[in-house]
C-alpha cells in the first residue's frame, strides 16, 4: 500500500496548493474535510497529516476544529496559519487578535533552525495572511521563528514531530516553502518519495482490470485531454473491450473531428458519430448562451444513448473526473466558502445504469499531462488551449448557422497558426476567436462593406480561476487582422480583447445565477433577463418587459 500524506482542509484558498506541492516531492496525498472523522481516513499508509490554513478564527462560533484525539495520535503534524493556531487553542497554548493585521511579504527570523527549517540561514522572506497570533505556545512546544507581526511564527513540540507556522509555505510568495514542506514530508514524516507517474498508472491499470472483470466498457470520447488520457488508461487495462464513442457536433475547431480520428482511429476501437447537423438543426433561431448549452446536452445525450446501445451489453462508463472535482464536492469550505456538487456523469440519464470508471480522480491537471506523456499521447494533444463543452456555439454570439460557425472556424485557425508560427502558443494559457453578433461599416477596395465584427482573445493564467490578457506583440497581432480581413470572408473589422478575470469572464458567453428567468411563449426557448432596478425595464427582440409585469405574466405572453 502506497504512503500517503493527509491533509485536512479548514477552508483554505490554498489548500490545493498544499497537495500539489507535497506531491512533486512524490509523495501521494490526499485532501479530506476536517469534519471528517480522522481515524475513518488514516491507517498504516498515513505518515503525516498536515492542517490546512482558513479564514476563520478559532474563537468564532462554529468555527472549524478536529477531533483533539487527533494530537494523542502518533502522527508528525504540521499546522499552517489556522491550522496552527487551532493546534495552540486545542493544546492549551494562547492564540490572540493582532493590532495589525499581518498579510501578504514578511521577514521570518529563524531562531533555530532544526526540524523542518533544517539548511535555512536564519532570515526567510514568507507569504503571511492571518488577524490572530499565538501568543504563547502550547506546553511541550517551542518558538522557533518570529517576525514583526507575530512573536510565534513558527513552534515545535519537544519530540520534534509535531510543528506549526503561521505563514503559507505553499505559495510561491515564500521562495524556501518547497524546503520547508520537504524536510517535514521526507525528514520527518520518513516519506521515501516512491509515487512516480508510472507507478500511478500501474496502480490505475490494475484497479481498472480488477473493476471491470471480463465486461466492457464504453467511454466518451472528446478529444480532449482529459478523456483522452482516461482513454488510454482504459485502453491499457481492458484491451479492445473498450468502446470510446466519439461525437461530432459540428461545433468543433477547424479540421479537429478529423484530427481526432486520425490520432485515436489506430489506437482505439472509436465510434465517429457525426452528428453535427443534428446540433445545428437544434440551434436554429437559438441566440441565448444558456438554451444553447441545454439544447447541446440534449442532443448529445441523444446521440450517445443511440450509439451505446448499438453496442450491446455494456456495464461500465468511463470519464474524466479530475481531483479538483473531487475535492470541490468533499472539502470543507473551499475557494469560495461554497460547496461545489460534483457531476457523476456529465447529463447522461440516470437510467442508463452504468458503474463509472474514474481512473484520474486522483490527480490534478498537469498530472493529467504528465500521465500523457507517459502513456504516449502527442505534445499537441496534451497542451492544447481548454476549449468549452458546447464547443463554438458559446464564441458565435447570436444564433449559430453553419455559415457562421464555419466563419469563426477559419479566423479562430489564422490565430492560432499565427500563435504558432511567432513561437507564442504555449505561453498563453488560452486564445481563441469570438463572432460578434454585430456588423460595423468597412471599405474593401472601392466598395464599402458592412460585415461581421470579431474579437480576439488570448490570456495567461495558472489555472483559469483568474487571468491576465496576454500581451501579444503589436506586429502579432497585426498580422493576425490583416489575414482574417483579407482570408475570412463576411469580416471586415477585428478587435482585440484586453479584460482580466475578473472582473470580466475567459469565455465571452455565460449566465449569472441572479438573473431572472422567464419562458418565451412562442418558441418555447427559455429566456434569462436582467433587471437593473425594481421598476427597471428590459429589452429583448421584439418584446418589453417590466418586472411588474413579467412577474404577474410569467405564464402567459409579456405585454409589449
Amino acid at each position: 500500500m502506497r504512503e500517503q500524506i493527509l491533509i485536512l482542509d479548514f477552508g483554505s484558498q490554498y489548500t490545493q496548493l498544499i497537495a500539489r506541492r507535497v506531491r512533486e516531492l512524490s509523495v501521494y496525498c490526499e485532501i479530506q474535510p476536517c469534519t471528517r472523522n480522522w481515524r475513518e481516513i488514516t491507517g498504516a499508509h498515513t505518515k503525516g497529516v498536515i492542517l490546512s490554513g482558513g479564514p476563520s478564527s478559532v474563537y468564532e462560533n462554529g468555527s472549524p476544529s478536529v477531533d483533539p484525539a487527533l494530537f494523542e495520535s502518533d502522527f508528525p503534524i504540521l499546522g499552517i496559519c489556522y491550522g496552527m493556531q487551532l493546534m495552540t487553542h486545542l493544546l492549551g497554548g494562547k492564540v490572540g487578535p493582532y493590532p495589525k493585521r499581518e498579510f501578504g511579504r514578511a521577514r521570518v527570523e529563524i531562531d533555530d533552525p532544526v526540524g523542518i527549517f533544517l539548511g535555512s540561514q536564519g532570515d526567510e522572506t514568507v507569504w503571511m495572511s492571518h488577524g490572530d497570533t499565538i501568543e504563547e505556545p502550547p506546553p511541550g512546544y517551542r518558538a522557533l521563528a518570529r517576525s514583526e507581526g507575530s512573536p510565534v511564527a513558527a513552534m515545535m513540540s519537544e519530540d520534534g514531530r509535531r510543528y506549526g507556522i503561521q505563514f503559507h509555505p505553499e505559495v510561491a510568495h515564500t521562495p524556501r516553502g518547497k524546503e520547508i514542506l520537504h524536510n517535514f514530508v521526507h525528514r520527518i514524516c520518513g516519506c521515501a518519495g516512491d509515487w512516480t507517474m508510472r507507478s500511478f498508472i500501474e496502480e490505475a491499470v490494475e484497479r481498472i482490470r480488477v473493476q471491470v472483470g471480463p465486461r466492457r466498457v464504453v467511454c466518451g470520447l472528446s478529444g480532449g485531454v482529459d478523456s483522452s488520457v482516461t482513454a488510454m488508461l482504459v485502453k491499457e487495462a481492458i484491451g479492445e473491450r473498450l468502446t470510446c464513442i466519439f461525437v461530432d457536433n459540428g461545433l468543433l475547431r477547424k479540421n479537429e473531428a478529423e484530427q481526432v480520428v486520425e490520432t485515436f482511429g489506430d489506437r482505439l476501437n472509436l465510434v465517429h458519430a457525426d452528428a453535427s447537423g443534428e446540433f445545428l438543426s437544434a440551434l436554429r433561431g437559438v441566440t441565448h448562451p444558456e438554451a444553447k448549452r441545454k439544447r447541446i446536452g440534449e442532443i448529445f445525450i441523444r446521440v450517445f444513448e443511440r450509439e451505446a446501445g448499438r453496442l450491446g451489453d455494456v456495464k461500465f462508463l468511463a470519464q474524466g473526473t479530475l481531483y479538483p472535482d473531487v475535492i470541490e464536492s468533499i472539502s470543507f469550505k473551499g475557494p469560495s466558502a461554497t460547496i461545489k456538487s460534483h457531476h457523476n456523469v456529465g447529463g447522461l440519464p440516470k437510467w442508463m445504469r452504468l458503474a463509472l470508471i474514474e481512473p484520474l480522480r486522483e490527480l490534478f491537471k498537469d498530472e493529467v499531462r504528465e500521465a500523457g506523456e507517459e502513456l504516449g499521447l502527442p505534445r499537441e494533444m496534451l497542451w492544447r488551449h481548454p476549449f468549452p463543452g458546447p464547443g463554438l456555439a458559446v464564441r458565435v454570439l447570436g444564433e449559430v448557422t453553419e455559415k457562421r460557425v464555419k466563419t469563426l472556424q477559419e479566423a479562430d485557425a489564422i490565430f492560432i497558426e499565427t500563435l504558432r508560427k511567432h513561437d507564442h502558443y504555449y505561453k498563453v494559457w488560452q486564445a481563441f476567436a469570438v463572432l460578434l453578433p454585430v456588423n460595423t461599416v468597412g471599405v474593401m477596395g472601392d466598395a464599402r462593406t458592412y460585415e461581421n465584427a470579431l474579437a480576439l482573445r488570448a490570456v495567461t493564467s495558472q489555472d483559469g480561476m483568474t487571468a491576465d490578457w496576454a500581451r501579444l506583440p503589436a506586429d502579432l497581432l497585426a498580422e493576425v487582422s490583416s489575414r482574417i480581413i483579407n482570408e475570412v470572408r463576411g469580416v471586415n473589422r477585428v478587435v482585440y480583447d484586453v479584460s482580466t478575470k475578473p472582473p470580466g469572464t475567459i469565455e465571452w458567453e455565460r449566465v449569472e445565477s441572479k438573473e431572472s428567468q422567464a419562458i418565451n411563449p412562442i418558441g418555447k426557448e427559455e429566456i434569462t433577463f436582467s433587471f437593473s432596478s425594481p421598476t427597471g425595464f428590459c429589452r429583448y427582440p421584439g418584446w418589453r418587459f417590466s418586472r411588474r409585469s413579467l412577474l404577474r405574466r410569467r405564464a402567459g405572453k409579456p405585454r409589449i
